[in-house]
């Protein structure tokens, strides 16, 4: 198997910085090694209002950052004299808590004197396990799913190749739909966990769901959920008094989920002739959609690649390890004005590039 990034020069420590949303991250990253890292959530600050406040995640984000700097060099063995480079996520994201990884990201650069590389989120998903496994296979198909995000990708070599969007959904993500169905159904927030946990052990046949865009018309990349999650809403409306345990119609909603993310992933695989599929995001940690892609990947001949549960949701090690890949494959460090970009559209793996380096790239 092709490695995905070739030779590199020994790199630096490089210590990342993950505040998109709820999670704290940081860790710290050398030639591909974790070497230590810390994770601080806001989660039970949000659950009562049913999901992300960003005011209250940035004061979270606040409080927790240098703690966990602090955490992650002393796992580490390390001191901030140690830190070589810096990796921060620069978007996409809520504004409030990317403002704060960022102003703190620019400030340890800044004061340690090393260079700073803002990094995408969701490039930093496709880089999450890359510390527990073998480097990434040049080309593979990718699977992101997330609460905010459901793509399909052609992905090339992470550090320096363009990622190519095969198709994205079209209005709620996968994770998204989870959240707010767990809602209708009577489930705590996050939607996701709970979904997955009274789903198992009940007839996931029980209901037929709709399985949106996938007819011989359809789209053969592009997804949407929000038809879905209006039709368990509906059925739920129009039997208040079922009889059908409250687990089956939980199960059956969650197939109808995974069905169509693997049906579309393996077509995805087929139809550009690439045997490799990568799967990643909060959602990949469900373990329907674990079991039902290892199945049909299986069945295709498609090697499957699934980081650890831990590296599935927002965390420091996967924007370590996406800026120890940047820097050992030779990339410019981002422009010192790097700003937080809440909106940023997946087409690099870095952001904030400066002009020279962007149009070299």
């Amino acid at each position: 198997m092709p490695a995905q990034h070739g030779p590199m020069v020994t790199g630096p420590v490089v210590m990342g910085i993950e505040t998109s949303c709820d999670e704290t991250g940081v860790a710290l990253v050398r030639d591909g090694e974790l070497l230590g890292e810390a994770l601080s959530t806001s989660m039970d600050q949000h659950a009562r209002y049913g999901g992300v406040v960003p005011e209250i995640a940035a004061r979270a984000h606040v409080q927790a950052l240098v703690p966990c700097v602090r955490s992650a060099l002393a796992s580490a063995g390390l001191r901030a004299a140690d830190i070589g480079a810096i990796a921060v996520t620069a978007g996409p994201g809520l504004a409030t808590a990317l403002h704060v990884g960022v102003a703190a990201a620019k400030a340890y650069a800044t004061a340690l004197g090393v260079p700073l590389y803002g990094v995408h989120h969701l490039a930093g998903h496709l880089a999450a396990d890359l510390v527990d496994g073998e480097p990434l296979p040049d080309p593979l198909i990718a699977l992101i799913v997330s609460g905010g995000h459901t793509s399909l990708l052609r992905v090339g070599d992470l550090a320096r190749d363009p990622i190519v969007h095969l198709g994205d959904t079209l209005d709620d993500a996968a994770g998204e739909c989870f959240d707010k169905v767990a809602r209708v159904l009577g489930l705590p927030y996050p939607g996701g966990p709970a979904v997955d946990r009274e789903a198992v052990g009940h007839d996931r046949t029980a209901l037929a769901f709709p399985r949106p865009l996938t007819g011989r018309t359809d789209a053969a990349y592009t997804f949407s959920f929000s038809g879905l999650k209006t039709a368990v809403a509906r059925w739920a409306e129009a039997h208040p008094d079922t009889t059908i345990p409250p687990g089956d119609v939980i199960a059956s909603f969650q197939e109808a989920v995974v069905d169509v993310l693997t049906a579309k992933a393996i077509r995805a695989c087929r139809d550009h002739a690439i045997d490799d599929l990568l799967v990643v995001g909060g959602v990949a940690a469900n373990s329907r959609l674990r079991e039902l892609a290892a199945q049909r990947c299986a069945d295709a001949g498609i090697r499957l690649r699934i980081p650890a549960r831990r590296r599935c949701t927002d965390n420091g090690v996967m924007i370590a390890s996406l800026g120890d890949l940047l820097v050992r494959s030779g990339a410019a460090p981002s422009a010192p004005d790097l700003a937080a970009m809440p909106g940023a559209f997946l087409d690099r793996a870095q952001l904030g590039l400066p002009e020279p380096a962007l149009h070299a790239a």
